[in-house]
């Protein structure tokens, strides 16, 4: 996963036409589907969602409500956009123009059960690691379209979808809160098990369900 996050950190403006699979072979044959992930049942690993964070050495803190901060959204930020928002350690999703927040208000200290049945206690935010990202820096201009038009594609992000009949697969992942051991802050999977979307915001899981 770090490996495709600095491989995605250093591109520049770059279009691919057709359906792309991240982790197998090819996209699920006669499908509506622009990007796919491995999908086996045997699947321990998600995707991570760009976090608004920082430039080398010099923190600088994304804020979802004022737009300000984040170096690399340049104009408008379209409806359908999902980040990481290090302001208040949330995942977000853009819709009708505002941020919706995806992780929620846990009350901590949080106690929950892992794997083996053992207790655990969070306390807000106690794991967040910015390590990951905080001095990746990507060139202003660095994107990845998938689909029809990418070369002319404005849409402000680092990675977008430009299909209008396709969509995003994503990872899928069996009760991802009990078999993925070493979860990223922003990382983002579909729950197989319980059939929902599962994202981890550094400390917590939060399930949604249609």
């Amino acid at each position: 996963m770090k490996k495709s996050i600095t491989v995605l950190s250093i591109l520049y403006t770059t279009t691919i036409f057709a359906q792309v699979a991240i982790g197998k072979k090819a996209t699920t044959a006669g499908s509506d589907i622009s990007l796919e992930f491995y999908d086996s049942a045997d699947n321990v690993k998600g995707i991570v969602i760009p976090w608004v964070s920082t430039i080398p050495d010099t923190p600088v803190v994304y804020n979802s409500t004022t737009g300000s901060g984040y170096r690399g959204m340049q104009g408008t930020i379209v409806d359908g956009t999902i980040i990481f928002d290090l302001s208040d350690k949330k995942m977000k999703y853009r819709k009708a123009g505002a941020w919706f927040d995806l992780t929620g208000d846990p009350t901590f200290p949080l106690t929950v059960k892992d794997k083996s049945n053992n207790d655990i206690t969070f306390t807000q935010f106690n794991s967040i690691d910015s390590s990951l990202q905080d001095e990746k820096k990507e060139s202003n201009s660095a994107k990845v379209t998938i689909g029809i038009n990418g070369e002319s594609d404005t849409t402000s992000g680092i990675l977008v979808l430009t299909d209008t009949n396709k969509a995003m697969v994503l990872p899928k992942v069996a009760n991802p809160h009990l078999n993925l051991m070493n979860p990223t802050p922003g990382m983002m999977v579909y729950d197989t098990t319980n059939r929902q979307l599962a994202v981890y915001n550094g400390t917590i899981w939060s399930f949604w369900k249609p």
